[in-house]
């Protein structure tokens, strides 16, 4: 059995959901098909999902939702026509829009997320019922009646194992089953979604509770490539690698693949394989526990921006107990999670998204640092900050790689602000400038893969 998940661009038009029918026909084990919205048919036009985030801000302030309403309906129209429908999934979809908009919003957050997870599970319905409609029994079920079960607020969105057992019934299913992706319900039947991008959350999590033999993952892409296309000249295919080094390329920048869709499939040792809608036939990039990395420690390189840096000085810091622990508190009363410590003897650097600051944040956090830390500087640096990241499972096992990617940064003539590998040893990471990116992307592609076939 395997579970197929198809991304927005994958099911953005007709003509795209003719593709998808066509590959989940060709496979009879292709039994779980997960949906993502309706995304971009073209490079200007704008995905259902931001349709929906315009719509629910135009009831949030009370406006006329007329517009905002008939432009996603307007989408889903386009789409049955093309595909031979009729319009009664129309009025299906209709209903369920003007339900989800008479519902409470009194708490905006929910209703914000009940509308935008609209996008996937009327994309759902309307597909079970093309599927059906050319011969491929098909059949749409709801997060909450399968039983993906979601934490509660306030922590971040993720789903409980307890609902796998329920999940796992899917199996016993003899239609095609057609699950929208990006959201689930708390026990007390909450709707709340995933980060975007989620809907690769979902397939991994149903992918893992049935026991898939593969999660497929259906993209635009024929497969993850080595390094960004967009600023390195065709970069080099990636046939094969770790779920560990697929989570630190998706963490640091490759799109391709929600980073935290992960874990699910790697728990139940479910392969992965992101494969390209428009060229099915390609092998794509599998994603395994395990990998021979003897022919290339580094397997990818990645570039992410937007960071931020709070810098905290203080004489013999080391001697200090809980410093580091304190330090951290401030940050979690903010709200703000981390992403890097850097540290020397009497100084740590804490490397944190610049999303989560704004000027009262920032305020706030180097008064609290400094009355309650009794330091001797702090500040924060918060210029545009970018992350290098160079990715392998056969780092720790190669001597020179630091040596040989800072030579290819100095090259460049850029200066490193940061350098930081964890203790996996999976990754090593660059801080510099944001406007030295793409030519240290550059640099370091030529460095470590202009000779080498993956």
């Amino acid at each position: 059995m395997k579970v197929c998940k198809f991304g927005g661009t994958s099911v953005a038009s007709a003509e795209q959901i003719k593709k998808v029918a066509a590959i989940v026909a060709s496979d009879p084990s292709r039994k779980v098909v997960v949906v993502s919205a309706p995304g971009k048919r073209f490079s200007e036009d704008e995905k259902v999902t931001d349709l929906l985030i315009l719509l629910a801000k135009a009831a949030l302030s009370g406006n006329d939702t007329e517009k905002e309403l008939g432009d996603v309906v307007n989408r889903y129209e386009q789409i049955t026509s093309g595909l031979g429908l009729s319009n009664t999934i129309i009025d299906v979809i209709f209903t369920d829009l003007r339900e989800r908009l008479s519902a409470d919003s009194s708490d905006s957050s929910l209703f914000m997320d009940s509308i935008k997870a609209a996008g996937e599970d009327n994309n759902a319905k309307l597909i079970a019922e093309y599927f059906t409609s050319i011969g491929m029994p098909a059949k749409y079920i709801s997060p909450n009646d399968a039983g993906l079960i979601v934490n509660d607020r306030p922590e971040r969105v993720r789903a409980l194992t307890k609902g796998y057992e329920k999940l796992a019934e899917l199996r016993n299913e003899s239609e095609i089953i057609v699950f929208p992706g990006f959201f689930g319900y708390t026990e007390d039947g909450t709707l709340r979604t995933f980060n975007r991008g989620g809907s690769d959350i979902t397939g991994s999590i149903v992918a893992a509770a049935v026991g898939a033999e593969l999660y497929e993952n259906f993209t635009d892409v024929d497969s993850v490539f080595a390094a960004n296309p967009t600023i390195v000249d065709e970069p080099m295919a990636i046939s094969e690698l770790t779920y560990r080094e697929m989570r630190e390329l998706a963490y640091a920048g490759f799109s391709v693949f929600h980073d935290e869709a992960l874990m699910p499939a790697f728990l139940k040792s479910v392969p992965v394989c992101v494969k390209n809608t428009n060229n099915p036939d390609a092998p794509g990039t599998l994603i395994v526990k395990e990998r021979d990395h003897s022919k290339q420690p580094i397997i990818g390189i990645a570039a992410d921006s937007g960071f931020s840096t709070l810098f905290v000085y203080k004489y013999l810091m080391n001697q200090e107990v809980g410093f580091g622990r304190r330090l951290l508190e401030i940050l979690e009363d903010e709200g703000i999670p981390f992403e890097h410590t850097p540290s020397g003897i009497d100084n740590l650097s804490v490397i944190i998204r610049s999303e989560f600051l704004n000027t009262e944040k920032k305020e706030r956090i180097i008064q609290r640092v400094q009355d309650e830390l009794n330091v001797d500087d702090v500040h924060l640096r918060d210029t545009d900050y970018s992350m290098i990241v160079l990715v392998g499972e056969g780092m720790r096992h190669t001597t020179g790689l630091a040596a040989r990617a800072a030579s290819a940064i100095s090259r460049t003539g850029a200066n490193i602000e940061m350098i930081n590998q964890g203790s996996s040893e999976v990754s090593l990471v660059f801080g510099v400038d944001k406007k030295d990116e793409n030519k240290i992307l550059r640099s370091l592609y030529e460095e470590f893969f202009s000779k080498v076939v993956i």
